[in-house]
């Protein structure tokens, strides 16, 4: 198995699928049953979800609102998301646990980094959700603080409408060019939209692979982390070059 453990990066925008705010439930299902397929070649799953089709908390605080506040409110919209997500995986018949990084108890387990190594031990899919609990910090650096945590062999970050990592962005730039691979350090220095300074910084502390990569693509997920080459490899020259 090219991956053994990975961590999955699903952005609010997923969730929303073609639709332009909300909860898109074919789309949800569609996720689980490839999140399912994986899991029953014998790898094991972690999911970070963020919240960005219910609420944005950098827009609100741009409208006048409380950064930490607004920050916090996109907190909760991820745990909306997570709660979505693993209900369709329970009916998928996947045993799933979502943890949350801020207190919610009477719809999450709080997050312990132990207990959730466990629960991918014992064949469960495992969703993150509350980002890191702090304000200010994405659900990206969330991403990959998680996939650190749990000893991911690699960070998938499912893109909505968008196959890798360009130039310029390739809805609005018809000339950007798509990168097949890059190393992190290029990534930071060229100021690419891989993820945020702060998580990017960390998968290249921690040499941890990135891939980027269009959601909405057949069995994108799967294809990923068989190791076939879709979208855009993010690597470590110490580890890979």
């Amino acid at each position: 198995m090219k991956y053994k453990r990975v961590l999955l990066k699903l952005s609010g925008e997923a969730f929303s699928g073609a639709k332009d705010y909300g909860i898109d439930t074919a789309t949800i299902v569609r996720i689980a049953r490839q999140i399912k397929r994986v899991m029953e070649t014998g790898r094991t799953i972690g999911i970070v979800v963020g919240g960005g089709n219910i609420w944005r908390g950098a827009k609100a605080a741009q409208n006048g609102m409380d950064r930490v506040t607004a920050d916090y409110a996109g907190m909760l919209a991820t745990v909306i998301n997570a709660l979505a997500l693993q209900d369709v995986l329970e009916k998928e018949g996947v045993i799933t646990r979502t943890q949350s990084a801020i207190g919610i108890q009477q719809v999450a387990e709080p997050y312990i980094r132990r207990r959730a190594i466990r629960h991918l031990e014992k064949g469960r899919a495992v969703i993150f959700a509350g980002g890191t609990g702090n304000p200010y910090m994405t659900t990206d650096t969330a991403a990959a603080l998680r996939a650190i945590e749990i000893e991911a062999d690699v960070l998938l970050m499912a893109k909505n409408k968008v196959d890798g990592v360009y130039s310029a962005d390739p809805l609005t730039n018809p000339d950007a060019t798509k990168f097949k691979r890059l190393t992190h350090l290029e990534a930071i220095n060229l100021g690419l939209a891989v993820m945020d300074a702060t998580a990017l910084s960390l998968c290249l502390e921690n040499n941890l692979p990135i891939i980027v990569f269009d959601l909405l693509a057949d069995s994108s997920i799967e294809r990923a982390v068989s190791g076939e080459h879709i979208g855009t490899i993010v690597y470590s020259e110490k580890k890979n070059g």
